[in-house]
């Protein structure tokens, strides 16, 4: 795991987890074995962006750097994410548990911005509400995505370039 240096107290500190995209809710999120009374079961949490990994690889079959693109990680992400994801449901179908689908660190999309502080292009979440530069911490951003998710939030916000 990369980490950063936190100076002023000397520890090293986990690099925040960026969200990771996915395109599929499901419609249905509790799976009960058969015969089993929900109240006996121990259940087993499959994040959202786990279902996504197994859908895209397993169902798209689509390449692992397919996969990775569209849910905007890395490679190396997306083969953790995956393996997290068969394990559970290995473990749920084979231990007779629960999958309860919830959760998790996702976006349903990507905007890009640029800070007109310092000109970093970044990406972030659509759904976050707070904007800073994450190099200099200027709040004094624009989006340059033209998606049409994005359009809709920018045409209220000052300043979007469209």
């Amino acid at each position: 795991m990369v980490c950063a240096l936190n100076v002023e107290r000397g520890d090293v500190l986990p690099r925040p987890v960026k969200p990771r995209r996915i395109a599929f809710m499901p419609e249905n999120k509790y799976f009960v074995p058969l015969g089993k009374r929900k109240c006996e079961l121990d259940e087993i949490k499959l994040k959202l962006e786990e279902l996504e990994a197994m859908r895209l690889k397993d169902i798209e079959k689509l390449s692992q750097e397919e996969c990775a693109q569209k849910m905007n990680v890395s490679r190396q992400t997306f083969q953790l994410i995956i393996d997290s994801a068969r394990k559970k449901v290995a473990q749920a179908l084979t231990e007779g548990k629960a999958i309860n689908i919830e959760g998790g660190n996702y976006t349903l999309n990507i905007c890009k911005y640029k800070c007109n502080n310092c000109g970093l292009i970044f990406d972030e979440a659509y759904e976050k509400e707070v904007r800073n530069c994450p190099k200099c911490n200027s709040n004094d951003i624009q989006c340059i995505d033209k998606g049409v998710f994005c359009h809709k939030r920018c045409r209220r916000r000052k300043g979007c370039i469209l």
